[in-house]
């Protein structure tokens, strides 16, 4: 098989199987591991997948730059935002992660909430100005760019020093095993920095991120109290959340 087949082969499998074992493909195909993690690799260069071990997974779509994103999803972000602003108590106290599922949040919630918003976005701070019963916290550092969010030790420093209701947390990718992931390692220990501050912590995750991975991992399903997403209810990923005890909230 030529190079150039080999490569549809591994990205129909990812399409179809939502993941790749390098042992299985190899045995296969008749050819060495060796071949199958090359093609992988070169796969990865070009963002077509996620190397794990063993294999690859989907990559997040969520990898885009921050204005990009914008554009991905948009109803299916505004469906999990819908029901996640209605997590929000009056008189609560919530951490609101960055990012565009997250501001869309922001934008659902009601404009006369008595409520505290802490956040380490200023977009997030910015969306919540005319909000004229919303106190806002925003948190500082070094601003990272593609998601527009407040990272590093003075961040990190910053979070461990309140605390919530609840934590509203985006991630780039939700899968069985891979877990919940981010693209940068300092955002995911901002993420967790966030999550440990909230009494409940709920992901937010449009359709498109169910399956998928990114390079960093998040949080462990068991320190999470549900998932919001607008997937099918059916969906096979969806299914796999289930059997191993998450929450799914379903933004339908």
């Amino acid at each position: 098989m030529l190079a150039a087949e080999r490569r549809d082969h591994l990205l129909g499998l990812l399409t179809r199987e939502g993941k790749i074992v390098a042992k299985k493909v190899a045995a296969g195909l008749g050819i060495s591991e060796d071949s199958v993690r090359r093609d992988l690799r070169d796969l990865a260069a070009e963002g077509l997948c996620q190397r794990v071990y063993g294999g690859a997974l989907p990559v997040s779509p969520a990898t885009a730059d921050y204005t990009a994103r914008q554009t991905v999803a948009p109803d299916g972000k505004r469906k999990v935002a819908a029901l996640a602003a209605g997590l929000v108590r009056p008189g609560g106290a919530l951490i609101l992660d960055g990012g565009t599922t997250a501001l869309a949040v922001a934008r659902a919630l009601p404009q006369d909430l008595a409520c505290t918003v802490i956040t380490h976005s200023p977009t997030i701070a910015a969306a919540l100005l005319d909000h004229p019963q919303a106190e806002l916290f925003l948190l500082g550092g070094r601003i990272f760019k593609h998601s527009a969010v407040a990272c590093g030790a003075a961040a990190v420093e910053a979070a461990q020093n309140i605390s919530a209701d609840l934590c509203l947390l985006g991630v780039t990718g939700v899968h069985p095993q891979a877990g919940l992931t981010t693209g940068d390692a300092e955002e995911a220990a901002m993420k967790r920095a966030l999550a440990a501050r909230a009494a409940d912590t709920y992901i937010l995750a449009s359709s498109e991120k169910i399956g998928t991975a990114s390079r960093y991992r998040v949080l462990p399903w068991e320190e999470i109290s549900g998932l919001i997403t607008d997937a099918a209810p059916h969906d096979p990923v969806v299914e796999q959340l289930k059997v191993l005890g998450v929450e799914i909230l379903p933004a339908g």
